[in-house]
């Protein structure tokens, strides 16, 4: 999920940090964290979806920027908080469904056309600008692409989504430091206190990753989102815009992501009904 998908929550509703800062203090460890955790996974020659990456990327640089500078200013607080937790936990649910029937999984993204490079900017730019709000945000929504709509193996996408939030967070936290300005105490405090564990932290999270069974990587994210859906609902003061917000958000990402796994399975059984006819 990445240290900012914990950070974010873990800063503003336990330890009441505003969530500008959290969103802030999220880019900036990741732009370490996800950056030493990329290194190792290249080092270790884990299975990636490069050509993924690179689309990805492209869509998520000016995401990101969008992001940050014009919607965070325009959004309340506690609207980007309950909106990040349906979002994750909207994916969760499909997840869930997705792993309790049998599906076919792929190792690689075997058609590479004009539609897939469009659908990757897209993705790229909606992962970016959901980052430039909470601080995180690329790695899961580009994962959950993978998973639901290529129908990539977890254990594929997940270095993936690494490599892609580790890009994102670096561009954000440039974004941040040299052109916005905003890179300043608590927050870089909070940041060289956390730089010596992260460093160790994710190489070695990206390590037990790649030696864990699909399976169980599956359920140990899901354990996470509900963690984390858990403690919005006790420590996130719901009012009626807050409850109105979350619902939305809840049924906007239910139903894009239930798109994606029904045009996968579509797809699926197409290529299997054209095969059954060639043989």
């Amino acid at each position: 999920m990445g240290g900012g998908a914990v950070a974010f929550p873990a800063l503003t509703k336990w330890l009441h940090v505003s969530p500008p800062d959290a969103k802030l203090f999220s880019l900036a460890i990741q732009s370490i964290g996800m950056s030493a955790a990329s290194f190792t996974i290249v080092a270790m020659k884990t299975l990636v979806e490069w050509k993924l990456i690179r689309w990805v990327s492209l869509g998520g640089i000016p995401g990101i920027f969008m992001g940050t500078a014009f919607l965070a200013p325009l959004l309340p607080p506690e609207v980007i908080r309950i909106s990040f937790t349906m979002m994750v936990s909207s994916f969760a649910i499909i997840l869930i469904h997705l792993n309790l029937t049998n599906n076919e999984r792929k190792f690689t993204i075997e058609h590479w056309g004009k539609r897939e490079k469009i659908l990757s900017l897209i993705v790229g730019l909606m992962g970016g600008m959901i980052s430039g709000l909470v601080g995180s945000g690329m790695d899961v929504f580009a994962y959950s692409v993978m998973v639901l709509l290529f129908g990539l193996c977890e254990k594929v996408s997940t270095p993936t989504s690494v490599i892609l939030m580790a890009i994102n967070a670096v561009t954000g936290f440039l974004i941040h430091n040299f052109i916005l300005g905003d890179f300043v105490t608590p927050v870089s405090n909070y940041w060289l206190a956390a730089v010596p564990v992260v460093v160790v932290g994710a190489p070695t999270g990206a390590i037990l990753c790649s030696l864990m069974e699909r399976q169980m990587v599956v359920w140990i994210l899901i354990s996470l989102i509900g963690i984390e859906l858990l403690s919005s609902l006790l420590l996130i003061p719901l009012t009626t815009s807050v409850v109105s917000a979350g619902l939305f958000a809840l049924i906007l990402f239910t139903s894009f992501y239930y798109l994606m796994y029904r045009t996968k399975l579509r797809h699926s059984s197409e290529g299997m009904t054209s095969a059954s006819k060639l043989l």
